[in-house]
């Protein structure tokens, strides 16, 4: 539910979602598939785009009920590939959605490649500027160990070093934990001098939004 909830807001919005629904008795399979559309949509208000969020949650239900008789045990023990595959024919379930899913509830090492992740890896110079999702995450799966205890922690603090230093439109570089690491290139020139680097408009405009999935992560 954090993962479907937590599109395109802040995970504090998804979390009032998350208690409003539990406050309702609505965060168990059985009492879900008996809520209405509009008792969704009113409990889940404060996560944003709220009547598709309850739309997408209420196709999940329907899936998961067809696919694996209303079974998050039988939906996990599914191969992680074609569980990301099945997911993904669900409507309103994207890669960053799925993989959330995958992640943080199933444990399947999975890496979540969300726009913090694809941020800071490109103004590190380890990913092209305009590297899409899967290209990003193909890359952390090629130089990563495949473990989801890896996985969980790496994404929650990258999602964390872009919330805090590595933002859309100006990197804090000169405050960043990973500062040391920055590329000989005009970031590093302007760390020299003990300046924060402004990102020109260009740069930011490339930046996608704000998604973030690191709220599921068990902290």
């Amino acid at each position: 539910m954090g993962a479907i909830l937590v599109q395109n807001t802040a995970w504090q919005n998804a979390a009032l979602a998350l208690k409003k629904l539990k406050q309702n008795g609505l965060l168990t399979l059985a009492e879900l598939k008996h809520a209405s559309l509009s008792e969704l949509a009113s409990c889940v208000r404060s996560a944003g785009f709220y009547r598709q969020k309850a739309r997408t949650i209420r196709n999940f239900l329907t899936w998961l009920e067809g696919a694996c008789d209303g079974s998050l045990t039988v939906m996990f023990a599914l191969p992680a590939a074609e569980l990301r595959r099945r997911l993904l024919e669900v409507k309103g379930l994207g890669p960053e959605t799925a993989d959330a899913i995958l992640l943080y509830a199933g444990r399947h090492p999975v890496f979540v490649a969300d726009s913090y992740t694809r941020r800071i890896l490109a103004r590190h110079g380890m990913v092209p500027p305009r590297a899409g999702y899967a290209q990003v995450q193909e890359f952390l799966h090629r130089y990563l160990p495949a473990d989801q205890t890896l996985f969980n922690e790496y994404h929650a603090l990258l999602v964390e070093v872009g919330k805090k230093y590595c933002k859309r439109q100006v990197a804090l570089c000169g405050e960043c934990p990973l500062a040391e690491f920055l590329p000989q290139d005009e970031a590093r020139q302007y760390l020299a001098r003990g300046e924060t680097p402004r990102l020109t408009a260009s740069t930011a405009a490339r930046d996608t939004g704000e998604t973030v999935s690191a709220g599921c992560a068990p902290r």
